[in-house]
């Protein structure tokens, strides 16, 4: 008599087939990868805008033309950077085109008025755009007021400042020159130099935009200040609940926004010598479009300082690729509009391609 006996199993019997992975462990493809970077849908609207102007505009195919371009998407983008990083922090400043005009205002009414040297203008306009800053983000966490209510009352304030305050110095609606004044060349070879590069010149904007794009994403991917803000900006309880200086972060990024107005304060000053002190009105939404083209959400939490300067770029290459196609500039604004609405639809498409397992 025989005995019967269960067939024989080996241990991978019972597990999955060969090839076939838990989606718990299951790695992303490459394209899926690259589909989760909050730039990839601006960089896409840049190259099809450029290849459209390309074809339409034959001055826009000059090294000169894109010198010009640089130089517009540089001072939108310096603005635009740290716009961004406030917005992946779950915030966002109404005051930040006013900003620009009241530092500039700052630096040229005082030197003027106080016959000063006009690196003291400029040390204390730095100092009053970090107030500023710090004024916005401070009342912002000690309220929980919502940063649009915050930075519009910021706003009003400082466009009837500047207005106001320019008036009672000067008599009229700009400021007086400073470019006899003592320092004034220095400032200018500092904010609003140029240099040449085979045969084409360049402004020093450019320059300072790219370096603190570099700056700006070293510190969101590779410090801990860049985990404070994607953490603050996705959900404040949950951040603070594990440690995460909420406030600190908050008031920190308002005063980023303060030095970028300062660097581009100094360098309209010291390009045109003297400040309109109705200027910048307006300028907040461009900066929160070029940060939304790059990728960010209104909502925070998301986005990258590389896609804010992608987004600056698409401004720069719109605003002069229109002119270079003889258009009518009106068409400016409409434009803009609808890269707006292509790029916050073709980062959904790109954020719900990337989570798709």
């Amino acid at each position: 008599m025989t005995q019967a006996t269960a067939p024989a199993t080996s241990p991978s019997s019972s597990a999955q087939p060969a090839g076939e992975k838990d989606g718990r462990t299951a790695r992303r493809s490459l394209g899926r990868r690259l589909l989760a970077r909050p730039e990839v849908g601006a960089f896409i609207a840049a190259v099809g805008v450029y290849l459209f102007f390309f074809a339409v505009a034959p001055s826009f195919r000059d090294v000169g033309a894109l010198s010009t371009v640089l130089y517009q998407a540089s001072v939108m983008g310096i603005m635009a950077l740290p716009v961004a990083l406030l917005m992946i922090g779950g915030e966002f400043d109404l005051s930040a085109g006013v900003a620009v005009t009241s530092s500039a205002l700052t630096a040229a009414i005082l030197s003027f008025q106080l016959t000063m040297n006009v690196w003291t203008g400029v040390f204390v306009a730095l100092i009053a755009s970090l107030a500023i800053g710090a004024f916005n983000g401070w009342l912002l966490v000690r309220t929980g007021l919502p940063s649009f209510l915050v930075t519009l009352g910021s706003f009003l304030i400082l466009q009837g400042s500047n207005l106001a305050v320019t008036k009672y110095f000067t008599g009229n609606v700009a400021s007086d020159s400073i470019s006899d004044m003592d320092g004034f060349g220095q400032a200018k070879n500092v904010f609003a130099s140029e240099f040449s590069v085979g045969g084409v010149d360049f402004k020093i904007t450019i320059v300072y935009w790219l370096a603190l794009a570099l700056v700006a994403t070293w510190l969101l991917l590779r410090t801990k200040f860049g985990n404070w803000i994607f953490a603050v900006g996705g959900n404040k309880e949950s951040a603070r609940a594990v440690g995460v200086p909420v406030n600190f972060t908050k008031i920190a990024l308002f005063m980023g926004v303060g030095v970028g107005a300062w660097i581009v304060g100094m360098h309209l000053l010291f390009s045109f010598n003297t400040v309109q002190s109705g200027e910048g009105v307006g300028n907040e939404f461009l900066y929160i479009i070029a940060a939304v083209i790059g990728g960010c959400l209104l909502t925070g939490g998301y986005g990258s300082a590389v896609g804010s300067v992608i987004g600056a770029f698409i401004f720069g290459m719109v605003s002069q690729g229109i002119v270079y196609a003889n258009w009518n500039p009106d068409w400016f604004k409409a434009f803009l509009g609808v890269m707006l609405l292509l790029a916050a639809l073709v980062n959904l498409w790109v954020r719900r391609q990337a989570t798709r397992r």
